[in-house]
């Protein structure tokens, strides 16, 4: 379950279009029972049990991007299905010659998300004056900084707020529909393929851009850093896991304490645009609700910014935050 972000994400945000889950060690559940999202969606053994589906989303995120091999057998049925096949993994469906005869043959699409053709620099563009700039940073990898930047949006569009969730990775794009896939983009081309999508959306109020990775993570600061001089932001959300004890997937690297990220995002943001920190968005899935209102307070204190838990609380005290920030920008 630690790699089903990408599925437990598309249950969330586009359940209505979830027809069931694949997962054979599962199977017979609900994806409620299995996730804690989804209702009634059945969790099924093989794609023969899925009644007329269109299209098969690949619903993990493995490290590295790779394809399991029992995973190909599932995808090659779907192909033969003609069911569109859609990819987030870093090793390309278009690429595997047998995939391509078979949807040759069946009509299928076969669409990996990470594929992309960015290769245009940055260039340092002016932005719309009255377009405001907020983006998700972490602590870490998988904090929470997609989730927090969507119900972000779902709020700030409550308020009537012409605001706009602008995708940086493999699940975000799934659910949007559109963006680009920052880890997959050439790292000379990262910053020009992430000005160029705010270039594209800057007539909106407000656009939210997901974060990935971490400024000190050692295997993904590039893309961090690419991200943070590609949009420009005025805002910055930290995003960060309660009782995470080191860096994901490298227990010998610890986790820096939480003024030192706001201190460094703060600092190499505004080397590119003056920058602020506006809120902290604390992921509080291995804590109880009580222990979070407890962290809440504290991290708040410590760091003297609004905290709150976007899946328990909501993102209310997030929205106050980006308004807040455009009122003054405006004035």
């Amino acid at each position: 379950m630690s790699n089903s972000k990408t599925a437990m994400s598309l249950l969330r945000y586009r359940g209505e279009h979830c027809l069931a889950v694949i997962d054979p060690a599962h199977c017979g559940k609900t994806t409620q029972e299995l996730y804690g999202i989804g209702g009634a969606t059945p969790v099924v053994g093989s794609l023969a049990e899925v009644d007329s589906p269109d299209a098969l989303f690949i619903g993990i995120s493995p490290p590295g991007g790779q394809m399991p091999e029992e995973l190909s057998l599932v995808i090659s049925t779907g192909i033969q299905r003609g069911l569109d096949i859609v990819s987030g993994l870093h090793e390309f469906l278009v690429e595997n010659e047998g995939f391509c005869q078979e949807a040759e043959r069946s009509g299928s699409l076969l669409i990996d998300v990470r594929r992309n053709q960015h290769r245009k620099t940055a260039v340092c563009a002016d932005f719309r004056p009255g377009c405001l700039r907020i983006h998700a940073v972490g602590q870490d990898c998988s904090v929470g900084k997609m989730v927090t930047m969507l119900e972000l949006e779902r709020g700030l569009q409550k308020r009537q707020a012409d605001a706009k969730f602008l995708a940086t990775g493999q699940t975000g794009i799934m659910i949007v529909g559109n963006g680009v896939p920052v880890d997959c983009v050439v790292s000379d081309f990262v910053n020009g393929a992430v000005e160029e999508l705010v270039l594209q959306n800057e007539q909106h109020e407000i656009l939210l851009i997901e974060g990935q990775g971490s400024i000190t993570h050692p295997a993904f600061s590039a893309v961090t850093l690419g991200l943070l001089h590609g949009c420009a932001p005025q805002g910055l959300i930290f995003c960060y896991e309660a009782a995470r004890p080191h860096v994901k997937g490298l227990p010998h690297v610890p986790l820096k304490a939480l003024e030192r990220y706001r201190e460094l995002y703060k600092q190499l943001a505004s080397e590119r645009y003056p920058a602020e920190v506006i809120g902290v968005a604390l992921n509080g899935r291995n804590i109880s609700a009580a222990q979070a209102e407890i962290e809440k307070q504290q991290v708040g204190d410590l760091l003297g910014l609004p905290v709150c838990d976007v899946y328990r609380d909501g993102s209310e005290v997030l929205v106050d935050a980006v308004l807040e920030l455009k009122t003054r920008i405006t004035a």
